[in-house]
């Protein structure tokens, strides 16, 4: 089993939070938050805020680790993507668009979880309520979610 690290980072304000539109690649047309591939040699902290200041243009001053999530897709059975999850507690700069992400702030009771992936309306909700995470997520395509599996650690 091929194991790709990633990060995927959410902002919060209030009682809204930051999403993106994906513009291109994995996930496009979707909303989601912001995060990436690790490099190799890279931290995974270093990731979250590098992806942050090249999708939205913000510098992440503070971090939290919330927990991981593991998705597996009948079209690469052999890989799995191992997010690591992130709240962002401090920030400087305005969001703003780049190529791949278009972001907007959203009132959480407002979450467009019809146009994001079909895993995020089952774990975003533990997150958003502060909750740490593991989960475990298969996909037969990226439209389709045959099975998963969430515990708060």
């Amino acid at each position: 089993m091929k194991k790709i690290l990633l990060t995927l980072a959410f902002v919060e304000k209030e009682n809204k939070i930051l999403l993106g539109m994906k513009k291109r690649g994995f996930g496009v047309g979707r909303w989601n938050g912001f995060g990436g591939k690790v490099k190799e040699g890279e931290k995974i902290e270093e990731a979250v805020k590098r992806e942050l200041k090249e999708e939205v243009g913000i510098l992440a001053k503070k971090i939290e680790w919330k927990g991981v999530l593991n998705f597996v897709f009948d079209q690469n059975p052999n890989e799995i993507l191992e997010v690591h999850l992130f709240k962002v507690l401090e920030f400087e700069g305005k969001p703003r668009e780049s190529e791949e992400m278009k972001p907007k702030w959203f009132r959480k009771e407002e979450i467009p979880f019809d146009k994001m992936w079909p895993d995020d309306k089952h774990w975003l909700p533990i997150f958003l309520n502060g909750k740490k995470i593991e989960g475990k997520f298969h996909f037969a395509d990226e439209d389709t979610l045959l099975d998963y599996e969430i515990k708060i650690i």
